[in-house]
C-alpha cells in the first residue's frame, strides 16, 4: 500500500481530560426543533406532557450532557416571562429572528423537565439584544433562587418548587453579527456583558458564564472582537464562545474535507487572543472556550430564505432542515477529532442543533424519527471519547486540494479511559481515492487487545438516510486491524470514519 500514516500514542503524553460537555448540543425555538421535534402532543409516541418518546430515546443514545437553550438568534428578542405560567395565558409573539409565530406552548419549565428526561443539563442564554442586566438577573433568580423573593416565588407558584439550578449561562448570542437583533459594537457588548456578569454573580456565585465570541472566523471584526470584549469581561466570565458552520458549496468533496483544518486554525487563533488578554491583564486565569455552535449547514439555505422573506409568521415552518449525506458525516467526524485535540482549552461544545434543524435526528410529523448520517460519528465520540485526550505524534502521507494546499490523508486522535482500561482511536481517511495503512504504536498500553474496529463508509459520498431507509450506518470491520508487538496495523479505506477500540 503506497499511502501510509504512523501514530505514536503513549499514556504519559496527555493533552487534558476531555470535559464530557464537549458532546453537548442545542435546541432553539426555530423551525421544527421544538414543535414537531421534541414536542408533539397527540403523536402516538408522545407522553402525557406532549414530548415524543421516540426522540427521547435517540437523544439518550447520543448521551448529550448539556443542551443550549432557547437560542441562538431567537434569544435576542426572547421575553422569558411569556414562556412560564399557565399555558393558556401565554401570549403569542412575532418571533423576529426567524420571522415565525411563537406560541410559547413549550417554555422554560417544560424544557427543563424534558432535559431531565434525556439526562442533560441546560445551558441557558440570556437576551442582551432587546433587553439587559435586570432581565438577566430576574431570569436567574427565577431559575436558581430557592424561594422567598419575587421571581423565585413566581416559579414556585408555577408549580416548580425546587430551583432548576442551571449552572451555565450564555451572555447573549452572536452580538457581533449585524443580523442580530440588538447587535452591539465591541465596546458596547464588552461593557454590557461585564456588568451583566457582575450582577448575575451576586445572585448566584456558583454559575459559569460564557462571553460572546465571534460568530465565525470570517467576521470582519475577528479577532479584534475577542481582544476588545475580553478586555472587559476577562475577570468575570469562564468561557468565550465560538461558532462555525461549514458547507460544500463548490461541490468539491476533496477540498470540503480540508475544512476541519480551518476549524483547528480558528481555535488556535482564539487561544492566542485569550492568552494575549491574559498577558495584558497580568492575570493567572486561563480563559477556556465554549464552541457552542458547530456543524455542517448549507443544504437548506435557499429554501430558508424563501420562507422568511415570502411566507413569514408561520408556526414552526420547516427551516434549516439540511439532509446530510455521507461526506457530511466524514467532516463532522473530522470536526470532533479537532475538538478532542483541543481538550485542554475547549471545555464545552454544542452540535447545532439536535432535532430537525441542522440536526442528527429527524422526525416525521405523521410517523417516526430517524438518524441522519452525522448521528453516528457524534454518537461514537460521545460514547467512547470520555477520558483523557492523548497527544498523537503523527506522520501521514498527503494529497493536494483546491484551496488548502496539501493536507494529510489521515486525521486522528485517541482517548484513554483509565478507569475502564480502554483506549479509543478515532481516525478519518480523507483521501477520496486511496486506502491508507495506519500504524499505531501503542507499546505503553501493555496487555491491551483490540476490542473492535467500527467503520462508517459508503461508495457514494452523496448517500443519505431517511425514514426507514438507512444507507449510511456503522459496521464492524475487525479484520482490518491487527495488533502485533505493541503496534496496530490498520487498513483505513478511502473516505472512511474509523473507531478502533482497545481494552484489557
Amino acid at each position: 500500500m503506497s499511502r501510509r500514516a504512523k501514530m505514536v500514542l503513549d499514556k504519559e503524553f496527555r493533552i487534558a481530560p476531555v470535559d464530557k460537555r464537549i458532546y453537548g448540543s442545542f435546541i432553539e425555538h426555530l423551525g421544527r426543533a421544538v414543535y414537531e421535534g421534541i414536542y408533539q402532543p397527540g403523536h402516538p409516541a408522545a407522553d402525557k406532557d406532549g414530548f415524543r418518546q421516540d426522540v427521547v430515546q435517540l437523544v439518550k443514545e447520543l448521551d448529550v450532557p448539556i443542551i443550549r437553550y432557547p437560542g441562538g438568534n431567537f434569544v435576542s428578542n426572547f421575553y422569558w416571562e411569556d414562556s412560564v405560567g399557565p399555558v393558556a395565558n401565554r401570549p403569542h409573539r412575532l418571533e423576529l429572528a426567524w420571522r415565525s409565530l411563537e406560541k410559547n406552548e413549550v417554555g422554560l419549565n417544560e424544557f427543563s423537565n424534558w432535559a431531565k428526561q434525556v439526562n442533560s443539563e441546560v445551558m441557558m442564554a440570556v437576551n442582551l439584544g432587546t433587553r439587559g442586566i435586570s432581565d438577566a438577573c430576574n431570569l436567574l433568580e427565577y431559575c436558581n433562587h430557592p424561594s422567598g423573593t419575587k421571581y423565585s416565588d413566581m416559579r414556585v407558584s408555577h408549580g416548580v418548587k425546587d430551583p432548576h439550578n442551571i449552572k451555565v449561562w450564555c451572555l447573549g448570542n452572536e452580538m457581533d453579527g449585524p443580523w442580530q437583533i440588538g447587535h452591539k459594537t465591541m465596546e458596547e457588548y464588552g461593557r454590557l456583558a461585564e456588568e451583566t456578569a457582575k450582577a448575575m454573580r451576586l445572585i448566584d456565585p456558583s454559575i459559569e458564564l460564557v462571553s460572546c465570541g465571534s460568530s465565525n472566523r470570517d467576521m470582519p471584526t475577528f479577532p479584534d472582537w475577542e481582544a476588545v470584549t475580553l478586555s472587559h469581561t476577562y475577570d468575570h466570565v469562564d468561557y468565550i464562545s465560538m461558532h462555525q458552520y461549514y458547507g460544500n458549496r463548490d461541490n468539491d468533496s476533496n477540498d470540503y474535507l480540508a475544512q476541519s483544518d480551518d476549524m483547528d486554525d480558528f481555535i488556535r487563533t482564539i487561544i492566542s487572543t485569550c492568552d494575549y488578554v491574559k498577558a495584558k491583564k497580568r492575570s493567572k486565569k486561563v480563559m477556556n472556550l465554549s464552541f457552542d455552535e458547530w456543524n455542517v449547514w448549507f443544504h437548506s439555505n435557499a429554501a430558508d430564505d424563501d420562507i422568511t422573506e415570502n411566507h413569514p409568521w408561520q408556526v414552526a415552518p420547516p427551516m434549516l432542515e439540511d439532509i446530510y449525506n455521507f461526506e457530511d458525516a466524514l467532516l463532522v467526524g473530522l470536526m470532533l477529532i479537532t475538538l478532542i485535540k483541543h481538550a485542554d482549552r475547549v471545555k464545552m461544545a454544542c452540535l447545532a442543533q439536535l432535532v430537525n434543524v441542522i440536526a442528527p435526528i429527524m422526525t416525521d410529523a405523521a410517523g417516526g424519527a430517524w438518524k441522519q448520517t452525522i448521528f453516528y460519528p457524534f454518537m461514537h465520540a460521545s460514547k467512547y471519547g470520555r477520558g483523557e485526550a492523548l497527544l498523537p505524534v503523527m506522520n501521514s502521507t498527503k494529497h493536494a486540494t483546491a484551496k488548502h494546499d496539501e493536507i494529510t490523508d489521515i486525521e486522528s486522535v485517541a482517548v484513554f479511559h483509565e478507569e475502564a482500561d480502554e483506549v479509543t482511536i478515532f481516525a478519518v481517511n480523507r483521501n477520496l481515492e486511496e486506502d491508507v495503512e495506519l500504524q499505531s504504536d501503542v507499546r505503553s498500553f501493555e496487555g491491551y487487545r483490540i476490542l473492535e474496529h467500527i467503520v462508517l463508509e459508503n461508495e457514494d459520498l452523496k448517500a443519505v438516510n431517511g425514514l426507514g431507509m438507512e444507507k449510511v450506518a456503522p459496521v464492524n470491520a475487525d479484520d482490518r486491524s491487527k495488533l502485533d508487538g505493541g503496534v496496530i496495523t490498520s487498513v483505513l479505506k478511502k473516505a472512511s470514519w474509523n473507531v478502533i477500540r482497545l481494552g484489557k
